[in-house]
């Protein structure tokens, strides 16, 4: 094998071997953006996700070629509705085409291709919380788009004891509350810039911390004496 026969063995290794690191380095980044967007995914449902039903809703069930199952149906404390003609099952968490799937494949033990229709009549109403130093803390109806500052001027506007500046805003997981993020309504109030002010999600809940001075306010001293006294905060 002579020596330029070795030379070009060698290079078609080195540019396989090159190649293959290539497709790996890929595939590799392949899979960290897949991790990302499945993290995303995670903690950040979707903008506008279909409800799901939770205990207390209230649905009509309608058979189009069955009226004498027609029902009005409660979910129950536990999650279960009781069905004529089936019994117990279990439909919370579901969104309404999932129940419907559900009912009708449940149905389909007693009924020949059931034609059923759900229409939710009483459901839990999207809705944000607002807490801490805001004129009126509480739960409030989500209607629309709706962004922080506007939370916050729903909720009555800031407290004199109100940190602007580090307004933090709650999601709602599967899982219970994580922090989502602290947001400087100050800046955005003072730069006239709204561009950062987020659109709230339903079940949201945003909470307004004191600021500095608040802490101290009910020990400064008094217009006679000069002797501290206390004084009412909000």
């Amino acid at each position: 094998m002579t020596m330029k026969t070795m030379t070009g063995i060698w290079a078609m290794v080195l540019l396989g071997a090159s190649l293959a690191a290539g497709q790996n380095q890929i595939i590799a980044e392949g899979n960290k953006q897949a991790d990302i967007a499945a993290s995303k995914d995670k903690n950040f449902p979707e903008r506008q996700p279909r409800y799901k039903l939770e205990p207390g809703d209230v649905f009509d069930l309608s058979f189009e070629l069955n009226p004498e199952f027609n029902q009005t149906v409660t979910v129950q404390p536990d999650g279960f509705i009781t069905l004529r003609g089936i019994g117990d099952v279990q439909v919370k968490g579901q969104t309404v085409p999932e129940l419907t799937e559900t009912l009708r494949t449940d149905y389909s033990k007693i009924l020949n291709a059931p034609m059923i229709s759900v229409i939710l009549k009483d459901f839990e109403k999207p809705y944000f919380i607002a807490d801490g130093q805001v004129s009126k803390p509480g739960k409030y109806e989500l209607r629309g788009d709706v962004t922080l500052t506007e939370a916050v001027a729903m909720a009555g506007g800031f407290l004199d004891s109100a940190k602007h500046s580090q307004v933090l805003l709650f999601r709602r997981a599967g899982d219970g509350w994580y922090q989502a993020e602290t947001f400087n309504l100050k800046r955005m109030e003072k730069r006239g810039n709204l561009k950062e002010d987020p659109t709230l999600h339903a079940g949201d809940m945003l909470f307004v911390p004191k600021n500095s001075f608040s802490k101290f306010k009910a020990f400064i001293p008094g217009s006679s004496m000069g002797a501290f006294v206390p004084l009412a905060v909000p």
